[in-house]
């Protein structure tokens, strides 16, 4: 079995069910690897009836931890191919009410807000850029030691290409060559892709390629997943293959037949080449090779084309070409074919190669690739959005919400005509909408308000969506008040990032409702929209929330990340002493361990990796080794590799110790699928995507 996890916990959905990774788990399976923050399962009823592939069994439903499976004598766990998630709460069944069974728009979890933080928490986390940005404190022992100039800080903390080559890559690929354990080998196999070819200093596609052929299917997919994470372009021919059930694929699994699950995630692993790779001729070659995926009738399950949507969004052409090869060449080519998929007419026309489920993800793929488009072109996607929300439409909820959130991307707070249609629309389908495409609304208002347009005036429609948001905070509907406040975060970081300041009374208005707030489930998102807009005279609003929900985890947890969001180095001993009082309390000490790695103090490393090499229980190995990857640095490679090749521990820490090297060594900045869960419309997902603790977004 392989490490899965979820961000979704007591912590994140109020279900107080197993805990794993970087929160409570949900299946007794999960993929290897592990990053700061955390991972994230996705709902596990968001998957409607049918629309997975493969298998008609349904997925495990009972709760486990997602982190290593607990070793048993059971043999290896091999999942079914693709079938429907089993529908149930994130981190499973929920605890008070029981597994979410009724209808998608009724479900209580959700529509919680926390669902939309979790797809899309690691942009405004940003915690590897947290981790080395921050100066060394003076009068810490690194200060002492000589690391306390500006320049040297950075380097003090950050693994150097030296130590990978020497000390971490051996000692993962001598797990691979010697272990047999899944857990381990997944999350061995997970970790080098995220220190890539580069920084290992050695080629990783041929030692992927070997596990493919592993016995275990979690190990093999995830191996199909690894050559999309290292990036390396010689992996596409097998990957293609793979995802196709071709004949080279075929002969190298010595199979029939490619598994469904290790398609998908072949699929998912172009799409992560194409958006790494700076060669527009592979992309093109990817992009052609997903497009026949989109277009053939004979993948009758829908996980492989899900995923070949998904990757095709993340794969941008150039905006010209000077080739005269067949197919799609140019970005324009590529939003052109998606908006004919994605019409409703064409879509008739075409009833075996353009369902709507797998239609559901192309508003999502549209609005990734629009960045830099010519007018003309933004103006044809933005009014084919329009057309599918508009008050008399007649398309499936779940295309509506897809849409909603892709206007958010398209949408600014210009002046011109179709920008102000935009923010118009998604007003009133804040007010109007079925009850997801409302939440959706909000957010991507929000988006919109803070994305500067053309023009001498480019934020002259901040003011107006700040009042409709405002207004929603004020007098809306108590279940939709968490979500204004979210909004009003997204907003705040939007205009911040745009470099222009929030308005104080917005964030006066948030800090007022925080200190009212009196409900755990919902003071959350008070709190992180408080940390989204970097405000630090709330300081004193989160401490009072922090002593008064002393009895919540999830609320107090959330305030310790809020506190390390704002800046408040003040609070950094209460966060220390929140993680020593929560040994026992995982998910507690994970959250504040990632508000410490906000604010740079890096000094519990040694404590944590002690903590780890004792830790007996699966939501300790998950919580610890997540934190370690919040506020880990260079002093933690020695420990963890010594873990890893120790025998006097579990095979499930030793898992974990793989999983947070991968942390700490990894070579991008946000975690590799913060690609794809970015602005997911996950009402519409597969159990490849996310679902039962099995999809790509539930790997650590």
């Amino acid at each position: 079995m392989t490490i899965r996890s979820s961000w979704r916990s007591s912590l994140e959905v109020r279900s107080l069910a197993a805990l794993l990774a970087l929160t409570l788990s949900a299946t007794a399976a999960g993929h290897g690897g592990s990053y700061p923050g955390g991972t994230y399962r996705g709902p596990g009823d968001t998957v409607p009836p049918g629309a997975g592939g493969g298998s008609s069994s349904p997925a495990p439903t009972t709760p486990g931890p997602s982190g290593p499976a607990t070793p048993g004598p059971s043999g290896p766990s091999t999942p079914g191919p693709g079938g429907p998630a089993t529908p149930g709460a994130p981190g499973g069944a929920n605890p008070i009410n029981g597994p979410t069974t009724g209808p998608r728009n009724a479900s209580p979890d959700l529509l919680a807000w926390d669902y939309w933080w979790t797809f899309n928490r690691h942009r405004y986390l940003e915690l590897r850029s947290a981790l080395y940005a921050q100066p060394t404190l003076t009068g810490s022992d690194d200060y002492y030691l000589g690391h306390g100039t500006k320049d040297s800080s950075v380097d003090v903390y950050r693994p150097s290409v030296t130590t990978i080559r020497e000390t971490v890559v051996p000692a993962l690929v001598r797990a691979l060559e010697k272990e047999r354990a899944s857990d381990i080998l997944t999350a061995a196999l997970i970790a080098l892709a995220k220190i890539g070819e580069e920084r290992a200093g050695r080629e990783l596609t041929p030692l992927f390629l070997e596990f493919l052929k592993d016995g275990n299917q979690e190990v093999a997919e995830t191996a199909a997943i690894s050559l999309g994470i290292s990036a390396s372009a010689a992996s596409v021919p097998m990957l293609t293959s793979l995802m196709n059930d071709g004949k080279l694929a075929r002969r190298w699994l010595l199979k029939d037949e490619v598994p469904l699950r290790t398609r998908s995630f072949a699929a998912y692993g172009l799409g992560l080449i194409g958006a790494y790779t700076g060669d527009d001729v592979l992309r093109a070659a990817v992009a052609r090779h997903l497009v026949r995926v989109l277009d053939s009738p004979h993948f009758s399950r829908r996980d492989v084309k899900v995923a070949a949507m998904t990757a095709i969004g993340l794969t941008p052409l150039p905006w010209s070409a000077e080739t005269d090869e067949t197919g799609i060449r140019t970005r324009g080519q590529q939003l052109a074919f998606l908006l004919d998929y994605f019409d409703e007419g064409e879509a008739r026309a075409n009833k075996r190669t353009r369902h709507w489920y797998v239609r559901a993800h192309a508003p999502q793929a549209l609005a990734r690739l629009l960045a830099g488009a010519p007018p003309e072109l933004e103006e044809q996607v933005a009014k084919a959005l329009l057309s599918a929300v508009h008050r008399h439409s007649k398309l499936r909820d779940e295309l509506q919400m897809s849409c909603v959130l892709a206007l958010g991307q398209v949408g600014d707070a210009g002046t011109s005509e179709l920008s102000e249609t935009i923010r118009a629309e998604l007003a009133r389908l804040a007010a109007e909408g079925d009850q997801q495409s409302r939440r959706f609304a909000l957010i991507a208002l929000a988006q919109t308000g803070g994305t500067p347009g053309a023009g001498p005036d480019p934020l002259a429609g901040a003011a107006d969506v700040r009042e409709v948001l405002l207004r929603h905070l004020s007098r809306g509907k108590t279940m939709m008040k968490p979500w204004s406040a979210l909004a009003l975060g997204v907003l705040g970081r939007q205009l911040i990032d745009a470099g222009s300041a929030p308005s104080e009374s917005a964030t006066l208005a948030l800090r007022v409702e925080a200190a009212d707030n009196r409900r755990p489930s919902e003071i959350g998102a008070y709190v992180i929209a408080l940390g989204m807009r970097r405000d630090a005279a709330s300081r004193e609003v989160l401490a009072d929330r922090m002593r008064f929900f002393k009895g919540s985890i999830e609320a107090r947890g959330y305030t310790a990340v809020a506190l390390g969001m704002i800046g408040d180095r003040d609070g950094m001993e209460t966060l220390r002493a929140l993680i020593d009082r929560s040994r026992y309390r995982p998910e507690l000490m994970r959250m504040a361990a990632i508000g410490l790695g906000l604010l740079g103090d890096k000094a519990i490393v040694p404590e944590l990796v002690t903590m780890l090499g004792e830790a007996r229980s699966l939501a300790t190995q998950a919580s610890v080794a997540t934190a370690l990857g919040s506020i880990g640095d260079a002093r933690s490679i020695e420990p963890l590799v010594g873990m890893l090749r120790t025998t006097d521990i579990t095979d499930t820490a030793r898992a974990f110790a793989a999983a947070a090297l991968g942390i700490v060594c990894d070579k991008e900045p946000l975690v590799w699928n913060s690609r794809i869960s970015s602005n997911l419309n996950y009402r519409a997902s597969t159990v490849t995507l996310t679902g039962s603790g099995m999809g790509v977004l539930d790997i650590l």
